[in-house]
């Protein structure tokens, strides 16, 4: 977990695949079907995604959301 937390501190967006599936503890397929229904939030770059790591964070409970 210490890892995922210090990938998330230093960047924006990481990949779906890898990264972001692994700290959601999903497979590769999982994290796609659920990226493609919309249950991970992704920005797409060409055919890569990526997930926003605030995002991320507030699903994993490492951060609170922020008020609106």
């Amino acid at each position: 977990m210490r890892d995922i937390k210090k990938l998330l501190d230093e960047n924006t967006a990481v990949r779906l695949w890898p990264e972001a599936a692994t700290a959601l503890n999903l497979k590769r397929n999982a994290a796609y079907a659920a990226a493609g229904r919309g249950e991970i939030r992704t920005l797409r770059f060409g055919r890569l995604l990526k997930v926003p790591t605030s995002w991320l964070k507030q699903k994993l409970g490492l951060e609170e959301p922020a008020a609106s």
